[in-house]
């Protein structure tokens, strides 16, 4: 049986820790720690994301400065927005929800965003930050992987690393994180030929490609460690709640990962908490930083 890598019960663990760490500290800042999370449209997936961001903000005592502007708003209207919110001194943390609507490019709000506000992780000065090794915000999932290998003592240094997915989201900052820990990685992508012949030479196979259920056990090689990013809600089953739980699933088929891998990241519940509380990691750390408080957070932030 392999090690299930549960990132709920880890994510519960960090919570605690920042939430310890805020209110010892909050006293010396005076104030609390915040967020601002930019969502543009009425996108039901990104509400549902948007809400669970803000009720962990709650529960460890960061101060939510959520936006929520109309779909038909313009790039200036949001450059408007963002450049409030890096002014606003009360605000650690701005994350713009991805996706966008159609019409509005990413790449120049995100750039409008103040680098040590960047809560995501993704701008430009915090992605060359990473490919050069130094300090700075982290992309939220792929940092929350690292925090998953690093808390279950998983050996990265001299294994062999595939990650399937070069989005900027997730797949080129994981190629680089684990790269960082010195593992030899590959990024595999839609135009990769013989895909499986790559992934049975993984040590490490991570696996961000958007696509329900694409990897199985072909694509696997015994003792292999699977973190499946992924997460897809199936169509209903008629024999079961149209909105259970049971309805989700990743990128991995998983059942054929149980007695194969040496350790598997299920959905849900592995990868996904991780990546909220990786946000609430790089809003304190901003906090931290903001107000001139001791502590690092290094351990948790590659």
């Amino acid at each position: 049986m392999s090690l299930r890598l549960d990132g709920k019960s880890l994510a519960k663990e960090i919570e605690q820790r920042l939430s310890f760490y805020i209110a010892g500290s909050i006293k010396q800042a005076g104030r609390p720690p915040g967020l601002a999370v930019i969502r543009i449209g009425d996108d039901p997936a990104s509400e549902v994301y948007v809400a669970n961001k803000e009720k962990a903000c709650d529960r460890i005592g960061i101060k939510s400065y959520g936006q929520h502007l109309p779909a038909n708003s313009s790039t200036s209207e949001v450059l408007s927005k963002i450049d409030e919110l890096n002014k606003n001194s009360n605000v650690d943390g701005i994350l713009l929800q991805l996706p966008l609507p159609k019409g509005i490019k990413e790449g120049k709000l995100l750039y409008q965003i103040n680098p040590n506000k960047d809560a995501d992780g993704l701008h430009p000065l915090n992605l060359g930050k990473l490919l050069k090794g130094e300090e700075g915000s982290r992309s939220c999932t792929p940092a929350g992987v690292m925090a998953l290998l690093a808390h279950n003592q998983i050996q990265i240094e001299g294994k062999k690393a595939v990650v399937i997915g070069r989005s900027i989201l997730v797949g080129q900052p994981m190629a680089l994180m684990l790269q960082e820990a010195n593992a030899t990685v590959t990024v595999a992508h839609s135009k990769t030929k013989d895909l499986t012949k790559l992934t049975r030479e993984a040590d490490i196979l991570v696996v961000a490609a958007g696509k329900p259920r694409l990897i199985g056990a072909e694509h696997v090689r015994p003792g292999a460690v699977i973190i499946d990013v992924g997460i897809h809600r199936l169509p209903p089953n008629p024999q079961k709640d149209a909105v259970s739980k049971s309805n989700l699933c990743g990128d991995v088929r998983i059942e054929e990962m149980i007695d194969l891998a040496s350790a598997y990241t299920p959905v849900p519940g592995g990868v996904g908490p991780m990546t909220v509380t990786m946000l609430l990691v790089n809003t304190v750390s901003s906090w931290k930083r903001h107000c001139g408080l001791s502590f690092t957070f290094k351990d948790l932030l590659p």
